[in-house]
């Protein structure tokens, strides 16, 4: 049976495969955090602004995707579960021609620094004085969106403009990415007026709550902060030990499976095998991704084994992120994870087959 903890390694996992909803890496889980009041355009003092640019669906996810690297910026963002406790981070954020560099410090749980120069990911965690090294086709730390080839989202999205407000003392745009069928959440999401900088969050299920949230507290878009010296502070390992798991790059074809029918919108990210946590004694999966552009499904596949997994499907939901387990016959086990409707799960499992 799959316990607590392996659930939340997958997750994480998983979260770490989606630039979109990463803040796991960070040992933060989210929750519902209840309804978020509608934005206005009446929203104080800043009414002098330049009127809004009307943009599409496509032109709004190239505006924040672009937008990280605008400038360098510092900040505290924060994360609220659905117990009501509340979960912090600091990021430093800077661009170097094509290179972006992060550097992320845990405010709150475990003490843990991570870095990300581009697609690699080091993550310092000084009690135990061990770095843990990875390369990730799309990590990230506060929400970010990225470019998924042949996705199309405005075939599977309305865009709407709300208005605008204020987030962090900046003004930001507030987009409504409004789900056209029932395989997926919508997203709300707060754009920075002048560099389309994502500074707010939301998922929203099918009747409108909000099932997950983050956003900056305090944001400097003027920081100094160089590329450069977040590189130095990211290769300073000296006195930890270095932990690199094995990824072995694929495909599902590859490793014998395939879907009947491609699920809606969804198009294939990425198949790698890899351990399921950083320990040398850890078992592998294979990890096929899946993406619409904005939401994100990961496969995970292993051997059957009749002593761990049940007879019968596991189900379980944290937040946004639902989790389907259960067996493809003859002989695999397959846990099916993403921030979609358990319905999505569920296509995905029916449409798996061995590859002829």
């Amino acid at each position: 049976m799959i316990t607590f903890e392996l659930v939340k390694q997958i997750r994480s996992l998983h979260r770490c495969s989606n630039k979109l909803l990463c803040l796991l890496a960070l040992g933060i889980i989210w929750g519902s955090v209840g309804a978020a009041a509608p934005a206005s355009d009446a929203s104080g003092p800043a009414t002098n602004a330049a009127p809004p640019i009307e943009r599409d669906a496509a032109q709004w996810i190239e505006r924040v995707r672009l937008a990280p690297c605008a400038r360098a910026y510092s900040g505290t963002f924060v994360v609220l579960s659905s117990a009501g406790a509340m979960a912090s981070s600091r990021i430093w954020h800077a661009c170097d021609g094509e290179q972006q560099l992060e550097r992320v410090e845990a405010l709150s749980g475990t003490p843990r620094t991570v870095f990300r120069r581009n697609d690699e990911v080091r993550t310092f965690l000084p009690q135990s004085r061990i770095v843990r090294a990875d390369q990730r086709e799309a990590s990230g730390t506060f929400p970010q969106v990225p470019f998924v080839s042949g996705a199309s989202i405005s075939e599977f999205y309305s865009v709407r403009r709300l208005g605008h407000e204020r987030v962090a003392g900046h003004m930001a745009d507030v987009v409504w990415f409004k789900p056209q069928d029932s395989l997926r959440f919508g997203y709300r999401l707060w754009s920075e007026r002048d560099t389309g900088l994502v500074v707010k969050l939301q998922t929203l299920s099918g009747d409108g709550r909000v099932l997950e949230q983050a956003a900056f507290s305090e944001l400097d878009l003027n920081a100094s902060v160089r590329a450069d010296q977040l590189s130095r502070m990211m290769d300073a390992t000296e006195g930890f030990k270095v932990v690199a798991p094995a990824v072995v790059n694929t495909t599902a074809r590859a490793e014998g499976w395939n879907l009947r029918q491609p699920v809606a919108g969804f198009v294939a990210v990425s198949c790698h095998r890899r351990p399921v946590s950083p320990s040398e004694k850890a078992q592998n999966v294979l990890q096929c991704l899946y993406s619409d552009g904005l939401a994100s499904v990961s496969l995970f596949f292993e051997p059957l084994d009749s002593q761990r997994h049940p007879a019968e499907p596991q189900v379980s939901s944290m937040g946004a992120t639902q989790l389907l387990a259960q067996r493809v016959p003859p002989d695999t086990w397959v846990t099916v994870v993403g921030e979609v409707p358990l319905q999505t799960l569920r296509l995905f499992a029916g449409q798996l087959e061995r590859a002829r």
